[in-house]
């Protein structure tokens, strides 16, 4: 038998004090995809049955490239907040805790890099 307190018992394995902020940046990035989605899609689906030609088209205008790179950057944040929360409540070995956090962290951002590119070089390069 410890002779503890219930302080000393629990220091340093609660709450780090991000967990709000967490979960409102999480319903933050939900509610912005919504109308993201939306007016993501509807470009999209209209030009993919038209191919190459009809994608640089669409794509070619501001508004849509626009659009499209603020729906990439905010769908991988999401993406990456919400396996963040999978990796932290099960995964237990610390070690490997931390480098899937840290693969999560770089595979969201290399993922929206390249969706931002490949839109930035159609609007510009097109």
């Amino acid at each position: 038998m410890a002779f503890k307190t219930d302080y000393s018992r629990v220091h340093g394995l609660g709450a780090a004090g991000e967990g709000a902020h967490h979960w409102w940046m999480q319903r933050v990035s939900s509610v912005a995809l919504i109308p993201l989605t939306v007016l993501f899609v509807i470009p999209f689906g209209r030009a993919l049955g038209g191919g190459h030609e009809a994608m640089l088209a669409t794509y070619s205008s501001f508004g849509n490239a626009l659009v499209a790179v603020l729906f990439f950057l905010v769908a991988f944040w999401h993406l990456a907040q919400g396996v963040q929360v999978v990796i932290e409540d099960y995964v237990p070995n610390k070690p490997a805790r931390v480098a899937l956090l840290m693969l999560n962290t770089f595979a969201c951002g290399a993922l929206a890099v390249a969706g931002t590119l490949a839109v930035a070089t159609t609007l510009f390069g097109a």
